[in-house]
């Protein structure tokens, strides 16, 4: 008996490890797991060699905060800003934390004129729960609901098109009634182009490239493991704990468009040159720092068709860096499975950052590749290599990072640029801008 109790105590604080960070969601599971908890207290006292486990176990319990129903409502929960919804300096500089879904944020949904109500919603809100907090808000009646003018949500790109649901948990949110749906146009912020000089021409690439490690790392930490998993076993619509990784998938397309943004709007060739040159050199340290998110994104970005066809710019380039970026340009091949990544990668040791859209295609690739259930059973060995894949996540992050970053002004001020890109993600608005620089006769 002592035996079999010490293996369920063992399998019980696994578990409850492991899945700390879900389990305050899960109604039915809280209750299961706490009358166990309340079966392994009658037993202590007839157990004295279990006392190590149990108290083991009573702390786990009391971290995780198991919700149960019909129990009395938790405190509220402080409201966190998610990174795109608010400019503030001071808010861009804080440490992220995981979000989950019952966290609550603060969120702008927009009408087609502009205007915008702000709502407080749980992040695994669903369309039809913000729906009805902007109609309460909006003061639509019942009538006008009922009737073809109701609202939906709605998705507005930056190039005016491409309509459709919330791309991700911090994507602006527009509400339009079905008759109005052609009408909405991006935000100002979105399409604004403005020339000049920015932070990045002040500022060393070390720095720069620093502090998008320090960023990235942060935004990768807060991933639970888990996430990948739901992200490629369930749809796009069965999705519920997954905002921390589209969180990070979003920064690496944000990080892409950043690199063509800053160099279309370099009007000068000889500083563009010279921009380019510092990019790379950005790249070149991100590789050094073991940030494979950043270095890839840049690269990706340097090779966008507005930049690349940029002749009179990359001729400027000297000679050494073409070499590097060729050099990149290599490691960054998707010929034969991303063979040479995979091979730099598997000689890093941790801490790293690894490229997420690679890890989250060999995990659809598996998924895909065989069925979850054979003939009634478990396709045990499709979930082994899962597994795998899974744990070489854990051990990209089984050490600290540790980069010193001076709290200097200048260094906070850095920070705030690097955690608050702005951008151009519009690419017929790229090429007018790379054609306006260098016409397609030079």
């Amino acid at each position: 008996g002592l035996r079999r109790k010490r293996a369920v105590l063992a399998v019980l604080l696994h578990f409850l490890e492991t899945y700390k960070g879900l389990l305050q969601e899960e109604e039915s599971a809280g209750k299961v797991i706490k009358e166990l908890y309340l079966l392994i207290m009658k037993d202590a006292s007839l157990y004295h060699e279990l006392e190590d486990e149990i108290l083991k176990l009573h702390q786990l319990v009391e971290t995780v905060e198991l919700k149960v129903p019909d129990e009395t409502p938790p405190p509220s929960k402080q409201v966190k800003p998610l990174f795109r919804h608010f400019r503030r300096i001071d808010a861009c500089l804080q440490t992220r934390v995981a979000f989950r879904g019952s966290d609550e944020i603060f969120c702008r949904v927009y009408m087609p004129d502009h205007s915008y109500v702000t709502i407080r919603s749980r992040l695994s809100a669903s369309v039809q729960d913000i729906l009805t907090s902007v109609t309460e808000k909006l003061q639509y009646s019942e009538e006008q609901s009922a009737r073809d003018d109701a609202l939906i949500l709605v998705t507005v790109a930056s190039s005016g098109g491409g309509y459709g649901g919330p791309r991700s948990a911090s994507s602006p949110r527009w509400a339009s009634t079905a008759t109005s749906l052609p009408a909405p146009v991006p935000l100002p912020e979105e399409i604004q182009v403005v020339p000049g000089d920015s932070e990045i021409h002040r500022v060393e690439p070390e720095d720069i490239a620093n502090h998008l490690t320090a960023f990235h790392w942060e935004l990768f930490r807060c991933i639970h493991e888990l996430e990948f998993v739901d992200y490629v076993f369930h749809g796009e619509r069965g999705r519920r704990e997954t905002a921390n990784l589209e969180l990070l998938l979003q920064r690496c397309s944000e990080v892409q468009h950043w690199v063509g943004t800053e160099l279309l709007l370099c009007e000068s060739l000889g500083r563009r040159a010279h921009l380019l040159k510092k990019l790379i050199k950005i790249a070149a340290i991100c590789k050094q720092n073991q940030d494979m998110l950043s270095f890839y994104a840049i690269v990706i970005g340097l090779n966008n068709a507005a930049i690349s066809r940029l002749r009179l710019t990359w001729e400027k380039l000297p000679g050494k860096f073409k070499n590097l970026f060729r050099k990149f340009e290599n490691l960054t091949d998707p010929c034969r499975n991303h063979k040479t990544y995979r091979e730099v990668l598997a000689k890093m040791k941790p801490p790293l950052i690894p490229f997420i859209p690679l890890i989250l295609k060999d995990l659809t690739f598996l998924h895909e590749g065989s069925k979850t259930l054979l003939d009634g059973l478990v396709n045990v060995e499709k979930l082994h290599c899962i597994a795998e894949k899974v744990r070489t996540i854990r051990k990209y992050r089984s050490r600290p990072l540790c980069l010193e970053l001076e709290p200097s002004p200048s260094q906070l001020q850095t920070k705030a640029y690097v955690r608050q890109l702005q951008v151009i993600d519009n690419q017929n608005l790229l090429f007018e801008l790379s054609y306006k620089l260098e016409p397609g006769g030079q």
